[in-house]
């Protein structure tokens, strides 16, 4: 079907549908002013607004796909059949009082391109020197005979007046349609003109990167590209800026949708409001963005790798599967936020507030989150390795099957963090707080654990070799089945724990108190016990065997089916006189 079919059909159609609101008013004997009190009425004006409607979308589409065509068309003699002068006024003309969707641009362009009705190389050459020109404010300084947006906006004007006139204004849905273009003042029409083309380029750059044949000569960034003329690192935050002049948010509500898959690497962006704006898998990297708002924000499979992110408002966004890299995001705002697989290796998180945010199967191998916020977070199975949470607050964190082996959380908050299954191989833990924290079956050979704070924690299972709990509190701590050998535990509080089958072979005990502490079926031989107070501690079916004796305190101890080698000393053990269900073999041994 020719366009001239299809306009003429519409045309018809329009017609049409406004003399059966005419015929249908007098019948019904209603005028404009009581109209929309007749339901039949309102449900007649209301297919007249939706046919009208429609009738202007589909007009403005093939004024657009026309446009489109003829913009890039050449020729015999290589120059443009449109000349630039021309160009830019059609683009005014038709793009500076419509704003255009992503649901019509999308299907349109790979229309144009899968028909081979466009030649996307030199369109997109034309638009990229409109929107330079754009960006300089070429059109909007202009002189009065040269100025283009001002030339829209008087044409729009006169033709309200003369629909006036001709008293083509006066219903509702005409009036509201007048109203709107009567509102549209200079600087809008020129800001629709500008991010209209940026669209347009947008979806080019889009298309022509899944083509090998147009990838380099159709590669736009808003900002220009680096080691180019036109490269001005903070062009594209100008063009946000001047777009929400005429309303706050009017860039991110314009273009968000179209910057998927862009080319933002080395831009400026500080203070950018790009609330809620579609970035996924856009180039970031090495971007500047301190202080911006990506508030909801979709950056999923985004490239932000070394980009400075410090203070940037990421609440609630879904970063998930972007790469951040050595990225900047101190003192970023991450709550709620989904960075579920994200690599952020080598980060800077600290002071960033991640509460309740989601980084299952995240990296942050060599990530600093020094006095980091990560309340109620969800890092079930991530990459924590050699990372840096000094101070920071992981308390209700979800830390399962998480590998923090040799990281730093020195002074940490894991009250009620979930640590079941991790891998804490050679972590500092030294004064963190554990309050009710889940340490069920994690690894956490040659940990420091010194002075660290464990009251109504869970050890059970836990592989605590050659660690150090110099000064911890473990006092009521569940370490049924744990695993210390060669862990020291010297001065350690162990009141009232649970340390059944607990393998202690060779462990430094010294000083400590294990007073009324479960020690069922443990094995304490060749432990240093020295000054270990045992008082009421359940030692039935216990290992001694080799363990140094001295100065220990048995008082009520229960020692029933104890083993011991005989050539243990047993001189200075204290209140073995009150020890009750001591075997008769020792009993024998020491003529008690």
């Amino acid at each position: 079907m020719s366009h001239l079919t299809r306009f003429l059909r519409l045309l018809k159609s329009y017609v049409r549908d406004r003399w059966k609101i005419q015929i249908g008013n007098k019948e019904l004997g209603v005028t404009e002013k009581n109209c929309s009190r007749g339901k039949n009425v309102q449900k007649c004006t209301n297919n007249f607004e939706y046919t009208q409607t429609s009738l202007e979308k589909n007009l403005f589409e093939e004024r657009l796909k026309k446009g489109l065509q003829s913009w890039a068309k050449k020729r015999i003699n290589g120059a443009f059949v449109i000349n630039a002068k021309q160009l830019h006024w059609e683009i005014y003309d038709l793009l500076g009082n419509n704003v255009l969707k992503p649901e019509i641009l999308e299907k349109l362009m790979c229309e144009l391109i899968g028909n081979n009705d466009i030649l996307p190389v030199q369109l997109y050459s034309r638009l990229t020197d409109f929107y330079e020109r754009w960006c300089q404010g070429e059109f909007i300084d202009a002189l009065p005979e040269d100025n283009l947006p001002q030339q829209k906006m008087l044409r729009l004007r006169s033709e309200i007046s003369r629909n006036k006139t001709r008293g083509y204004g006066s219903g509702r849905v005409q009036s509201r349609a007048l109203t709107k273009n009567l509102n549209i003042g200079l600087r809008q029409i020129d800001i629709n003109a500008g991010l209209n083309v940026m669209i347009l380029l947008f979806e080019l750059h889009r298309i022509a990167q899944q083509q090998d044949e147009w990838k380099e000569a159709i590669n736009f960034s808003p900002s220009g590209c680096r080691d180019t003329d036109n490269f001005f690192t903070s062009k594209l935050l100008r063009v946000i800026n001047y777009s929400d002049t005429v309303a706050i948010g009017n860039f991110s509500t314009v273009v968000g949708e179209f910057l998927k898959g862009g080319n933002f690497s080395d831009a400026y962006l500080g203070d950018a409001n790009l609330t809620g704006v579609n970035l996924s898998n856009a180039n970031l990297s090495n971007s500047f963005l301190g202080d911006a708002n990506l508030t909801a924000a979709n950056l999923t499979g985004a490239n932000l790798s070394g980009a400075n992110l410090g203070d940037v408002n990421f609440s609630g966004a879904d970063l998930s599967g972007a790469n951040l890299r050595d990225a900047d995001l101190s003192g970023a705002t991450l709550s709620g936020a989904n960075l579920n697989g994200a690599d952020l290796s080598g980060a800077d998180l600290s002071y960033a507030d991640l509460s309740s945010a989601k980084l299952k199967n995240g990296i942050l191998e060599r990530a600093n989150l020094t006095n980091s916020l990560l309340i109620d977070a969800d890092l079930t199975s991530a990459n924590l390795s050699h990372g840096v949470f000094f101070g920071a607050n992981l308390s209700d964190t979800k830390l399962e099957q998480v590998n923090l082996s040799y990281s730093d959380l020195c002074r940490a908050d894991l009250s009620g963090a979930n640590l079941q299954g991790s891998n804490l191989l050679g972590s500092n833990l030294s004064d963190s707080i554990l309050f009710g924290a889940n340490l069920h079956n994690a690894v956490l050979l040659a940990a420091d654990l010194s002075h660290g704070k464990f009251n109504g924690a869970f050890l059970s299972g836990a592989n605590l070799k050659g660690a150090i709990l110099l000064g911890a509190d473990l006092s009521g701590v569940d370490m049924s089945q744990v695993i210390l050998n060669e862990a020291d535990l010297s001065g350690v509080l162990l009141y009232e724990a649970n340390l059944s089958g607990a393998d202690m072979r060779n462990a430094n005990l010294f000083g400590s108190d294990l007073s009324y502490t479960n020690l069922n079926n443990a094995n304490l031989s060749g432990s240093n016990l020295s000054s270990v107070i045992f008082n009421g501690a359940n030692l039935s079916h216990s290992n001694l065997s080799y363990a140094i004796l001295e100065d220990i305190d048995l008082r009520e101890a229960n020692l029933e089916a104890m083993t011991w080698n005989e050539n243990q000393q047993w001189q200075s053990v204290r209140g073995l006189e009150k020890a009750v269900n001591i075997p008769n073999s020792l009993r024998l041994q020491l003529k008690l």
